[in-house]
């Protein structure tokens, strides 16, 4: 059984920047892929960046040159640097793991950018 934990979430005024955190355990894939998504109230799941256990990564336009998402092999984390966040970033962000056995969502974690 895989579980992933965010944190890192809270209040920060525009401009500024968060660091999300993600740790997965359990069994976890060799190859896998681990992302970050965003879910704003009554708008669906919107990926915010990607990361694969080789290290590629995937971006959403909004965010590209401000968020950067990296991964600690040897721990199972993912990590979200959001940089310049904008008010429009504020969501529930939350974590994902895939791997060739399991599709885990953790439970979210707020950000909330004020102007």
């Amino acid at each position: 059984q895989v579980q992933v934990v965010e944190s890192g979430g809270g209040l920060v005024q525009a401009g500024g920047s968060l660091r999300l955190s993600c740790a997965a355990s359990g069994s976890i894939s060799s190859r896998n892929v681990m992302g970050w998504y965003r879910q704003a109230p009554g708008i669906q799941h919107e990926l915010v960046a990607t990361i694969t256990s080789g290290r590629s990564t995937n971006y959403a336009d909004s965010v590209k040159g401000r968020f950067t998402i990296s991964r600690d092999n040897a721990k199972n984390t993912v990590y979200l640097q959001m940089n310049s966040l904008k008010p429009e970033d504020t969501s529930v962000y939350y974590c994902r793991a895939t791997g060739s056995l399991y599709d885990v969502w953790g439970q979210g974690t707020q950000v909330t950018v004020s102007s």
